[in-house]
């Protein structure tokens, strides 16, 4: 298996060549932004788009990019599958289609389907997790390397909605952040959540990216209840004075670890008061993002944006906080590119420019259409890129001192469905000086 700095090299050589590579759900970077540049602001599925390829089931998972190859997930409703698919970068053409999951329901309930969490690829091996609890390791021609079902030995994901955690790569380890209820419970009286008899703590699992074995597993406490337990973010990496951290959000709070063993640093006090006020609702979506020494998380449904530092220690209170009725999101996970959070608000479809170490903010502006966005933005190029569930991609600019929207995309199939399973939420990836969109059923490549 390559080493972490021999990784960094192949990657960073991948970069000068031309093609910067998006190995996890949030890019190279962990953040959402990409150095790449010379990518379109306006396009459409006939003007700009280098090639469309047919993907064979919508899912939330974004397009996962290394080399000529492209990653992605999906389910086939039909055959009751779950498949890793991988296309060709500069032609579009699927190259291999690999089932890692058949013969029950794809889909558990009328918002997502079991194939919403991204895949992640290290160069050697591409790994791919569904909401079952079945991950499997594949090589780049599609041959299945591991295989393992999670419900064997820690339990089915007990969250009430379709887990969607992303696992991601990561100093040669293959991280799994499962937060969830601490009991078993069922939902919509059909499907059982958690598994009786197993630790319904939640986790972090670190895996060996070679075997699929266990290296350690990490209990994460929370003093949060019910759902409020309950987290869809993922794992963010990063170093800080030469050491090498790993954030988590979710159970009311942002916890920062020592990415080699687990081992808690410090948390957020709460983002969820105790007392009359609980919310026992609070299920957190978006994952932390780090910039200038600073990580921010967005707390749930309209509650504020938190920072906190990365050499903070214990239980601590944020640095700054947004105001109870400003800068928000409640799903979207904000991106960090030349200095500036971007925080979406897609219910209100706002996006706003904040400075990490004083959360002041520099500019709000609206993106407009009818449609949510649940997507997360991607930054390049000095634009701002932000698709909602109708596949509409605004463009605005990134990097400067005002709000400036530079045009609106349409991209989807001209079906119109708002927040049901057949709405577009995977965000954009980019590569090679190209953007790439996936919409209900197609994955364009869009560039000049």
């Amino acid at each position: 298996m390559k080493s972490t700095a021999t990784l960094l090299a192949l990657t960073l050589l991948t970069s000068f060549a031309g093609a910067e590579n998006w190995p996890n759900w949030r890019g190279l970077n962990q953040d959402g932004s990409s150095s790449e540049t010379g990518l379109p602001s306006k396009f459409s599925p006939k003007e700009g788009v280098k090639w469309t390829a047919d993907v064979p089931g919508i899912a939330a998972s974004v397009p996962i990019i290394w080399g000529d190859n492209i990653f992605i997930t999906a389910p086939i409703v039909a055959e009751k599958k779950l498949v890793g698919l991988c296309y060709d970068k500069k032609t579009g053409q699927e190259k291999w289609r690999t089932t890692i999951s058949e013969d029950e329901e794809v889909q558990w309930d009328d918002k997502s389907n079991l194939a919403s969490p991204s895949a992640a690829t290290d160069g050697d091996r591409v790994y791919f997790l569904f909401a079952n609890a079945i991950a499997a390791a594949c090589d780049f021609s599609g041959k299945i390397v591991w295989k393992r079902d999670f419900k064997e030995t820690h339990g089915a994901f007990a969250t009430q909605w379709t887990y969607g955690s992303s696992p991601t790569i990561d100093s040669g380890k293959l991280y799994i952040q499962v937060l969830q209820r601490n009991e078993t419970f069922k939902f919509q009286e059909k499907f059982e959540k958690g598994t009786s008899g197993k630790d319904m703590s939640s986790y972090i699992l670190a895996i060996d990216p070679a075997t699929g074995k266990d290296i350690w597993k990490h209990v994460r406490p929370s003093l949060a209840a019910i759902e409020s337990l309950e987290a869809f973010s993922s794992p963010v990496f990063t170093t800080h004075k030469d050491q090498r951290l790993m954030l988590i959000s979710g159970g009311d709070t942002l916890t920062i670890h020592d990415a080699a063993t687990g081992k808690e640093f410090s948390r957020i006090a709460t983002w969820n008061p105790p007392g009359e006020s609980y919310n026992k609702f609070f299920r957190l979506v978006p994952s932390p993002v780090v910039g200038d020494g600073i990580a921010i998380v967005c707390a749930p449904k309209n509650s504020p944006v938190f920072a906190m530092p990365l050499d903070a220690k214990g239980e601590t209170q944020p640095v700054w906080q947004t105001g109870p009725k400003g800068v928000t999101s409640d799903v979207p996970t904000p991106a960090f590119y030349k200095g500036k959070f971007y925080v979406l608000d897609g219910g209100k479809k706002l996006l706003s420019c904040l400075e990490p170490k004083t959360g002041k903010v520099l500019w709000t502006g609206e993106l407009g259409g009818k449609a949510k966005f649940e997507s997360s933005p991607t930054v390049a190029d000095d634009k701002v890129y932000c698709i909602n569930f109708w596949g509409e991609v605004y463009v605005a600019k990134a990097n400067s001192d005002q709000f400036e929207l530079l045009s609106m995309n349409e991209m989807g199939n001209g079906s119109k469905p708002n927040g049901n399973a057949e709405s577009v939420r995977a965000s954009i990836s980019v590569s090679d000086s190209s953007l790439f969109v996936r919409t209900q059923d197609k994955l364009y490549r869009v560039g000049k």
